[in-house]
Parts: C-alpha cells; structure tokens; sequence
C-alpha cells in the first residue's frame, strides 16, 4: 500500500504538470481528489511505487469500459460521442467511486500502470538510427518495462515527421507522426536500422491477444486520447511473440545474463520510456553501474527517461568510450520532441 503523505501532491502534479492542456476531465478529477480525504485513502491500496493517480483513473476507466452502469459514463469521451461537461464530473466520479470501492481496491491492488504509448517510438527512431550510425552493427533491443511489447517492435512501424518525408518500414500499417523542434535535425535513416534480437522484461507481462490485458491496456488510454486507442490497437496487430523472447521477473537483476546470450558482432540496446518513475533508486543506480561495467567489454548502450530527470538520455559505450548525453527534450506521449545532440 502507499502511505497517504503526499498522496494529495501527487494528484494535484499529475493535474497541473500531466493533464494540463491533454486532458481536461483528468485535469478537473485529479485537482478535486487531491482534496478529498475520502478518494486519498481508497488510492493508497495500490502498490507501492505504482503512480497513483494513473492507477486510479485507470481503474475507474476499466470498470466502466468492460459494462459497469453509471452515471459517470456520460462525461467520457471514451464511451460516448457527446460528453457532459468535465466540471460537471466529481459528484459522478465521487459516487462511482465509493458504490464500487471493492472492485477498485481489487485492481489497484493487482494491476500495474503499463501504458504502452507507441508514439513515444517516434523519438526512439532516431535514438536507433543515432545508434547504428555509430557501429554500424545489428541492434539488440532490450526493453525493460516492455508491458506487451510495443514499442520493442518499433522497427515494424512507419514514422512522419515534419520534413515531408516517411521513414521506417514503409510497408507498415502502422504510421506514427511527430514533431521535431527544428534546434537540431535528428539522424532520420529511410529504413529501419536492422534488429538483431528482441528481450522485453517486465514483472507482468502483457498479452494483447488476451481480453482482460489488452482492455486493461486501453483503460490506462485516457479518455479524450481517440487517435492513441486507434494507434495501440494498430499496433498491437504487429506483435509477434516468435519475434521476441519474453520475460517476466526484475529486469534489471536478469539484464547480465541476458547480455552474455548475446554476440559481441550486435550493438546491444537496452532502453525504456517513463518506466524508471516506478525503479527504487538503488535500482537505477545498480542498472547505470551494471551497463557501465559492461560497456568496458562490449559496445552497449542505454535509452532512458524519468530516470533522475524528464530529458531523453543515451549512455553509450562503444569501443570501451563512454558517452553519456542528453538526447532530446520530449512530450510525455511522444507528440513532439527537441533533439538535442
């Protein structure tokens, strides 16, 4: 369970920094459940170390979109075409709140925020392309938080950027748009970098093709967010476990001996995005230390936000040379980002 201390602060910053111009019915529920003792306290049944605002909002979206009745339905736009006003909401959202507090405790005590936002691919690419141009090796993809593997299947997908070109797999149905800031023009490759091996790690794993996980995936879509559900659902078809080796348990402990299946002729990646908000701090630092060391031996590097800051990071080490930069500045749903380096 998470302690009830400074639950209120962390919905009101989930309001004001995260839903802020994104999405105005969690802007609206957020600042008002940062308020109210009652809705505070239910929120502490989840995990500790789950974001407790998405975890909450989450289960109410889920319970709702799989046929529970209420009133609440009608002020989203998930789940209908003309929604009532979101200041109109908290009554609605209070009551639905307390009449199924037992189902909400069970899921918040169970489920994990595991959003799988594709677009936030469209800042990977170049990160990739950046990466191979260096080696010129196959990638070896290791995605730690991997929920149902996504984004570990990036390679798979089309990218639009602002430059009137679309790169990637050109065959893909899936096309992910987004913007760069044009301060420095990122490394776009026409085709994908070629992948080598796919590991995603994660303490659940996600399987889109089973009914209560992808629901679940798609209640952590927020609700005004039509184009997200429409790309995850794309995306979603172009996952092929045969492609991809699994694992559920503590991907930063299972990362060593992953890397040694791995050939010294494969660039290895290991990456994730707005994962490391939920990683103990010992964690994290056990995970900088452990790519270190390896990358006095082999060429590795790591990909990571929301580790000790919101900027884009890439710790690289090719040919025992470490460099660690700050790659890019980015929108949390991958809608735009400025590239740095």
């Amino acid at each position: 369970m998470l302690k009830l201390d400074g639950l209120s602060q962390r919905f009101e910053n989930f309001s004001k920094l995260e839903c802020s111009a994104s999405s105005e019915l969690y802007e609206f529920l957020s600042l008002k459940t940062a308020n109210d003792n009652d809705l505070l306290q239910l929120s502490t049944y989840a995990r500790e170390g789950q974001p407790a605002p998405n975890l909450l909002f989450g289960a109410v979206h889920y319970l709702l979109l799989t046929g529970t009745q209420h009133e609440l339905k009608d002020f989203f736009p998930s789940l209908t075409e003309q929604p009532k006003k979101a200041a109109d909401s908290y009554d609605a959202f209070k009551h639905f709140c307390l009449k199924y507090r037992d189902e909400i405790i069970s899921l918040l005590q169970i489920k994990l925020v595991q959003t799988n936002e594709v677009r936030r691919c469209g800042y990977l690419y170049p990160c990739f392309s950046y990466l191979y141009a260096s080696t010129e090796k196959p990638l070896a993809l290791i995605e730690i938080g991997t929920s149902a593997g996504l984004q570990l299947f990036w390679d798979h997908y089309r990218y639009s950027y602002n430059t009137g070109k679309v790169y990637g797999n050109l065959e893909s149905n899936v096309l992910i748009t987004s913007e760069y800031k044009e301060e420095i023009t990122p490394l776009f490759l026409p085709d994908c970098p070629p992948v080598s091996y796919r590991f995603g790690l994660d303490l659940h794993i996600n399987d889109v093709t089973d009914p209560e996980d992808k629901q679940w995936l798609e209640a952590l879509i927020w609700p005004e967010h039509h184009e997200r559900r429409e790309l995850f659902n794309n995306a979603a078809a172009c996952v092929n476990k045969k492609d991809a080796v699994f694992i559920e348990g503590d991907g930063v402990s299972m990362l060593p001996e992953i890397i040694k299946q791995i050939p010294d002729s494969s660039m290895v990646c290991v990456f994730h995005t707005h994962v490391a908000n939920q990683i103990p701090d010992t964690l994290k630092n056990q995970l900088q230390e452990t790519i270190r060391n390896i990358g006095q031996t082999r060429d590795i590097a790591h990909i990571y936000n929301n580790m000790w800051d919101r900027d884009l990071h890439i710790d690289s080490y090719v040919n025992s040379i470490e460099k660690t930069e700050i790659a890019a500045e980015t929108d949390g749903h991958g809608r735009w980002f400025t590239w740095k380096i």
